[in-house]
């Protein structure tokens, strides 16, 4: 893919709206508490993949309808399935699930989970794999992997979630597949912030549009450095970030920056 246009996009599976700028994904199964099947996965997937080449769109926002965010993966539809597939066809579904996380983290846009009610499973992962999470007191979060016989180690689980919450966190919830209740997940940094259930959709939106007026490429930037930099030594870090800074101080937007400076007034970011 090497374009995609958000004004036209109509995806099969979710919701889509873009408005000035924000991108707001929705799953839309609410009767079923929103859960995943191998259809919506893949199309999920692609939509991420397709945001690299989606300039207009500057900040996402992934959701769920009906008061609850996801179920997970679809007992019926998937993992049903799942028990009567060779190998090759299980590892071409994990291999699968887990691109998604990847085109999450790819993506150059921040990506706002906004999570009420259910939370779980697969539902769990795409919440971990944004970069911001707003949620509800009454936001229930769980890695059940281990409910159903399956490792916790699930589509990046056990890299991702102990750099949010700690190893030892991380632990007792892929080990145990307990709630983590809305409260833990705030004190725990899971969640950034706790909001009432009818201030969500508001709350999600208006820190999508905060980012959407600030220096877009330099978010982007900020995302790469954020994703590559848990993997290399400090000097390399250092080094990486010297470079990304410098790429960023010869951006239009840092001299809109410094012109507003100048003249005490607030700047206008455009992106580039």
């Amino acid at each position: 893919m090497s374009s995609f246009d958000p004004r036209a996009y109509a995806p099969e599976h979710f919701l889509w709206r873009f408005e000035d700028g924000v991108a707001t994904v929705t799953l839309n199964r609410p009767e079923r508490k929103n859960p995943l099947t191998f259809e919506s996965y893949a199309e999920l997937r692609g939509v991420f993949r397709g945001l690299v080449y989606a300039e207009a769109v500057k900040a996402v926002v992934v959701t769920g309808a009906g008061g609850n965010f996801s179920s997970g993966g679809d007992v019926h539809e998937i993992i049903g399935p799942l028990t009567e597939m060779d190998m090759p066809g299980l590892l071409a579904f994990t291999r699968m699930t887990g691109d998604l996380v990847k085109a999450m983290r790819v993506c150059p846009q921040p990506v706002i989970a906004a999570l009420d009610g259910v939370c779980v499973g697969a539902g769990a992962i795409m919440a971990m794999a944004s970069d911001l999470r707003l949620a509800t007191p009454r936001t229930k979060t769980a890695f059940l992997f281990t409910r159903v016989g399956l490792a916790g180690c699930d589509m990046g689980a056990c890299a991702i979630l102990p750099r949010i919450i700690g190893q030892g966190r991380a632990s007792e919830l892929l080990f145990t597949g307990r709630v983590m209740t809305a409260e833990e997940g705030e004190r725990w940094g899971f969640h950034n912030r706790l909001v009432e259930p009818d201030a969500l959709e508001q709350a999600a939106d208006t820190l999508a549009r905060e980012l959407v007026a600030g220096p877009t490429f330099a978010h982007g930037i900020t995302k790469t450095q954020l994703n590559h930099e848990w993997n290399v030594s400090l000097d390399t870090a250092i080094e990486m970030e010297a470079q990304a800074q410098a790429i960023c101080m010869r951006t239009q937007d840092f001299r809109r920056a410094f012109e507003a400076f100048a003249a005490k007034r607030a700047p206008v970011f455009e992106g580039n």
